[in-house]
C-alpha cells in the first residue's frame, strides 16, 4: 500500500484494558442462527475481551451436569460505530487451529434492506479459515439473486495461519475489490450484480455501492467446517486480532 494513496479513517490497536464499546458491539445470537453453527454468541467478557494488546474472540465448550453440551463464543461488529464506503481494511490476526473452529473477518451493509436480504444485500469476506486446515485462507464476495459468489483461495501457507500473525487486507473501490494476504494479491473481482424479486438487475456496482461495517467472529461447527471432535482443544480456541485499520482513498487518486 502506498502511503500517498490512503489516509487513515479509523483504527483499533486493542491497547486498552478492555474492549472499546464506542467502536465495537458484542453481538448476541442464538445457536443455529446461521449455517447450522453450534455456538451462541454472548455479550460477555469471557468470549470477547482484550488481552496483551489483542482482541481475543474465545470459544468455550460447556458440558452440563446432565451430559448435554453447549458452545459459546465471541463476535463483535462496528455497525453504526465504524461504517464506511470504499477504502482499505487491514487486519493483523492469528487464527486458532482445531476441527470445527471457523474464524472470520467480514463485512455486511449497514442498511441490509436497501437491496433486500442476503445475498441480494452483498457480503464481503476478508478472511475465512477452517480450523482443521490453517494453511489455507479464503476471501469471498457474495451477491445476486440467485446467489452467486467469487472466491479466492491460497493454500500451503507457511508459517501456518495458526502459528503466526498474518496481515489480511481488502482494497474496495467503486468497481473493483482486491484481497491480500501479507501484501500478496489473493483475489481481484471487477464484476457482480444484484436484483430484487421480480425486478430488473440493479445497476452495477450494486450492491457494493453503500456503506458497510466490519464484523469479526469465531464460529463453532456449521455446514462448512463440520462439528468439533475429541481432538479440538477449546483451551486454545482463541482468535487473536492485533489491530484493525480502515483507510480512505486519497481524493484525486
Amino acid at each position: 500500500m502506498s502511503q500517498k494513496e490512503y489516509t487513515l479513517l479509523w483504527q483499533d490497536d486493542f491497547d486498552s484494558d478492555s474492549l472499546d464499546l464506542t467502536r465495537w458491539t458484542r453481538e448476541v445470537r442464538p445457536a443455529g442462527w446461521t449455517n447450522h453453527e453450534l455456538q451462541s454468541y454472548q455479550d460477555s467478557t469471557a468470549t470477547a475481551f482484550v488481552r496483551d494488546g489483542c482482541l481475543v474472540l474465545k470459544a468455550h465448550k460447556i458440558v452440563h451436569p446432565d451430559g448435554s453440551v453447549e458452545y459459546i463464543s465471541g463476535k463483535v461488529n462496528s455497525q453504526h460505530k465504524g461504517d464506511f464506503q470504499y477504502g482499505r481494511v487491514e487486519v493483523s490476526a492469528k487464527v486458532p487451529a482445531g476441527q470445527g473452529l471457523w474464524p472470520a473477518i467480514w463485512m455486511m451493509p449497514t442498511q441490509e434492506s436497501h437491496y433486500g436480504q442476503w445475498p441480494r444485500c452483498g457480503e464481503i469476506d476478508i478472511l475465512e479459515v477452517l480450523g482443521h486446515d490453517t494453511s489455507t485462507v479464503y476471501a469471498t464476495i457474495h451477491y445476486g439473486l440467485p446467489h452467486r459468489q467469487q472466491q479466492g483461495r491460497w493454500q500451503n501457507i507457511h508459517p501456518r495461519l495458526s502459528d503466526a500473525f498474518h496481515t489480511y487486507a481488502l482494497e474496495w473501490e467503486p468497481e473493483e475489490m482486491r484481497f491480500y494476504l501479507d501484501d500478496t494479491l489473493l483475489l481481484r473481482v471487477t464484476d457482480w450484480y444484484t436484483a430484487q424479486d421480480g425486478e430488473p438487475i440493479a445497476p452495477y456496482p450494486a450492491p457494493f455501492n453503500q456503506p458497510f461495517f466490519v464484523q469479526m467472529n469465531l464460529a463453532v461447527g456449521g455446514d462448512w467446517p463440520g462439528d468439533p471432535d475429541e481432538t479440538t482443544d477449546f483451551d486454545k480456541a482463541e482468535f487473536l486480532i492485533d489491530y484493525l485499520r480502515v483507510y480512505r482513498k486519497t481524493k484525486g487518486d
